[in-house]
């Protein structure tokens, strides 16, 4: 069995448009709360956890009701489509509602950012789910490890798109006001350009009636955990879902707690620019690409838990060694870079795995479910993570984020040792030829 590379990276192009967004909005939503709009820490930790607690409610829901659509289009493609254009939309007015109040502040335009803002979140929450659910949909679950390190290498090039061009267009530090509407711009153009891939050249429908039709011929791959009746989980793998969700909430509060502030923290604590805090961000990311695809090999090997876990060690590595570093200078030092290329490693180590795992303990009938579900514990996570870091940095130090962060990566390593179900062995080459295609 080999998995068809080209066709999982057309529906990767989804994923793709909504990393670029989440990567733009954790990236510079914090600075233009904090330097333009001028509100403290705390609170912008605050709003930026809005989406976290929409996000709670949302994703399981949109998950469970496109599992249940009967569009023409298929489950999924309905919800990419409409949310896709819809957030491009309510995202261009961001910055224009910024510029215009940098020029002329009025209480009036911070209330409409905010709604704005709440309308943009809101959007972004109705199609997350449904995006990422298609890659299972139409993958046999031997390959989904692999086949999930193709959808993060996607979603991460997205990420990586966004920091690059604040790389090259935002370079120096300057006291002197700075529009980001070209950021905007350029993000929403990748959005459409995006969905237009997956609009055009996946066949939803098609495509399912294909990973159907070969699960039927090949019974013995099917390595669900439960029935199709509506039973309960049986208590043992109910209890191996509860510790991996828990190690979920776990990793994503170390992350996104360095991946939301360190623009800010980098800014305040060694005065550097956008461009060049970002490029941290960049490496950390590069680092996770050219990992993606061998951590699918590792997991075939050593198992997907092993895999995790080593990640997790990695995380808690990177963030307490960079810790140290703050401790016995004040000055930013090239060292951090190697730093945050362990960072990237140790994060597609568990991007790739712990999807899979959670699927592999649900039937197939409620993929778009259990999407939700670990969308629901990821999102979650992060509802803290803004508010409590912020809070840290503006109440006790700016030095208190990477401590915080390794603390939460190596409790996710603690708590991943009680997970005893979905880890089967998957398959998956090494090498190029984890890039064979099947046309």
């Amino acid at each position: 069995m080999k998995l068809n590379t080209k066709r999982t990276v057309l529906v990767g192009f989804a994923f793709l448009s909504i990393c670029a967004f989440w990567q733009m909005y954790d990236n510079l939503v914090p600075k233009i709360l904090t330097e333009t709009f001028g509100i403290g820490e705390s609170i912008s930790g605050i709003i930026m956890a809005a989406d976290n607690v929409l996000a709670l409610f949302l994703l399981p829901l949109f998950g469970g009701l496109s599992d249940k659509c009967t569009s023409k289009l298929g489950r999924r493609r309905p919800f990419i489509l409409y949310g896709t254009l819809t957030a491009v939309v309510l995202m261009m007015a961001l910055p224009l509602l910024t510029d215009s109040y940098h020029a002329a502040p009025a209480a009036w335009k911070s209330v409409c950012f905010v709604i704005t803002l709440g309308l943009l979140l809101v959007t972004m929450g109705t199609y997350r789910s449904p995006a990422v659910a298609l890659m299972p949909d139409v993958t046999p679950k031997p390959l989904r490890s692999k086949a999930n390190a193709i959808i993060n290498l996607m979603g991460t090039s997205g990420g990586i798109i966004y920091l690059l061009l604040t790389t090259f267009l935002y370079k120096t530090n300057s006291d002197v006001y700075v529009s980001y509407l070209p950021l905007f711009i350029i993000v929403g153009i990748i959005m459409l350009a995006a969905l237009a891939i997956v609009m055009f050249f996946v066949n939803e429908p098609k495509l399912v009636a294909e990973q159907k039709k070969y699960e039927e011929a090949h019974p013995e791959e099917n390595l669900t955990t439960v029935t199709e009746n509506g039973e309960e989980l049986p208590k043992d793998v109910k209890k191996s879902l509860g510790f991996i969700l828990a190690s979920i909430a776990l990793w994503f509060i170390a992350y996104n707690g360095v991946s939301t502030w360190f623009s800010v923290y980098a800014s305040a604590s060694w005065n550097m620019s956008l461009g060049q805090a970002n490029l941290c961000l960049t490496i950390a990311t590069a680092g996770a690409i050219v990992t993606y695809i061998p951590s699918g090999a590792v997991a075939s090997k050593f198992g997907r838990k092993k895999t995790i876990r080593l990640g997790s060690l990695l995380l808690t590595t990177a963030f307490a060694s960079a810790f140290g570093y703050t401790l016995v200078s004040d000055q930013f030092s090239p060292i951090l870079y190697v730093l945050f290329t362990l960072v990237g490693i140790g994060w597609a180590f568990i991007n790739v795995n712990s999807l899979p795992m959670v699927l592999e303990m649900c039937k197939g009938s409620e993929v778009g479910k259990f999407t939700g579900l670990y969308y629901t514990f990821s999102m979650s996570a992060q509802i803290a993570t803004p508010i409590v870091a912020g809070w840290l940095l503006e109440n006790i130090s700016y030095k208190a984020l990477f401590p915080y962060s390794a603390i939460f990566a190596f409790a996710s390593f603690i708590t991943m040792a009680f997970v005893k179900h979905g880890d089967n062995k998957v398959e998956g080459k090494k090498g190029l030829e984890a890039f064979d295609m099947d046309d």
